[in-house]
């Protein structure tokens, strides 16, 4: 448990009873950030569940083997559809792969690289807008104070807990300041209590 993070959002009457609750949700850098990407990106606008069972299917087209890029970009488009991934997400994909054998993206120097360089570089990449480019500094990176405006399940739990529209995206990204440098253990939170009653 990240103690600092912890003596922080206790600062906050309304979040600390979830963290207190639920307690504060580490963060872990991944070993394989490409799949990442390409979970992210089939995980886009899509329900948790579904987008699990197709990235269970996408792997297994692989024979649940460590997938790189030249599988990726050597794999027939339309075996990647077959598992319920859309045209324009396996265009994504593929381009994913291209960056990244190409050399045009170093996920080695991603890993050290700052937030901000981090999103724009993986943004250049067609498919990678800042939704996804969060979730990788998130999940994939590890890295702390990261909160995705654009994430609609955090605008629906700050919505919620704190009696605010989920549209009013300046007055969400306000209440948000209040937990730098630890906003990835607040969303972390915030989504947790969405499953909530």
């Amino acid at each position: 448990m990240n103690k600092k993070a912890l003596l922080h959002l206790q600062k906050d009457p309304i979040l600390f009873p979830l963290v207190k609750k639920h307690g504060i949700i580490t963060t872990k850098t991944s070993e394989d950030i490409f799949l990442d990407i390409i979970e992210t990106i089939i995980n886009q606008q899509l329900s948790g569940k579904v987008a699990e069972t197709i990235f269970t299917r996408f792997k297994k087209l692989f024979g649940n083997k460590i997938i790189n890029p030249i599988d990726v970009i050597n794999s027939q488009s339309e075996a990647i559809r077959t598992v319920g991934i859309s045209n324009s997400k396996v265009s994504y994909i593929k381009n994913v792969a291209l960056a990244i054998h190409s050399g045009s993206i170093n996920l080695k120097k991603l890993k050290r690289a700052p937030d901000a360089v981090v999103a724009a570089e993986l943004t250049k990449i067609k498919g990678i807008g800042k939704w996804s480019a969060e979730m990788i500094l998130m999940f994939s990176l590890g890295r702390k104070d990261v909160f995705s405006i654009g994430d609609l399940g955090l605008r629906v739990a700050v919505s919620r807990l704190y009696s605010v529209d989920r549209n009013d995206l300046m007055k969400i990204e306000e209440i948000s300041l209040q937990w730098k440098p630890y906003r990835t253990y607040a969303s972390r939170i915030l989504w947790k209590s969405l499953e909530e009653k």
